[in-house]
């Protein structure tokens, strides 16, 4: 089982490494949307809208790789004080909402991507963009995210029974540390 769980892991890092060079091109996309419309004078009809579609498939494809990487926003007033083992305890006594969420989105973004593609489904604009291979997306990342999301249980659970957890195999555990930014005092040196 360490195998799958390693490979659900870094499926889910690599698709979000990948999923991040998608700002590159909503970036281009709005700069060209802008640099028509000011410079040009005749704004294009497909550029913004492409951005969103784009956006919209970055957003919902790396919800597996930010929980792989502790990513997400979490609450630390009292999480970040508990030590490691009731971190593990608080993650397995949440994770039957977590999974209820993930479920739910699976269930109906499969619902809304097979409507969408039995329908060919446009968008109302006056480009009609093609909606559904964008909403192909959603259902593919909510699989993602619930299997992510068992590895971390199993991770969990592992810290509970005293087991090792390696990060390839499990994703991180602990959340990235915050290490305040070095400031000038006005003297050159940085405290």
């Amino acid at each position: 089982m360490l195998p799958v769980a390693r490979a659900v892991t870094q499926l889910n890092l690599w698709i979000g490494k990948w999923a991040s060079l998608a700002i590159f091109a909503v970036f281009a996309l709005l700069l060209t949307d802008v640099v028509l419309r000011y410079l040009v004078g005749r704004p294009a009809i497909w550029t913004a809208e492409l951005a969103v579609l784009i956006f919209g498939v970055y957003a919902v494809i790396s919800g597996g790789s930010l929980l792989a990487r502790r990513g997400h926003v979490n609450v630390d007033i009292i999480y970040g004080s508990l030590s490691r083992r009731r971190k593990a305890l608080l993650d397995i006594l949440t994770w039957p909402l977590f999974f209820l969420f993930v479920t739910i989105l699976l269930w109906q973004g499969w619902e809304i991507a097979a409507d969408s593609v039995a329908d060919f489904e446009r968008s109302n604009s006056v480009w009609k963009a093609p909606l559904w291979p964008t909403k192909i997306f959603i259902p593919v990342a909510a699989l993602l995210l619930l299997l992510q999301g068992v590895v971390r249980l199993w991770g969990d659970v592992r810290i509970l029974l005293g087991l090792p957890v390696d990060e390839d195999t499990f994703g991180r555990q602990e959340p990235a540390a915050h290490v305040p930014e070095a400031h000038d005092n006005g003297t050159g040196a940085t405290q």
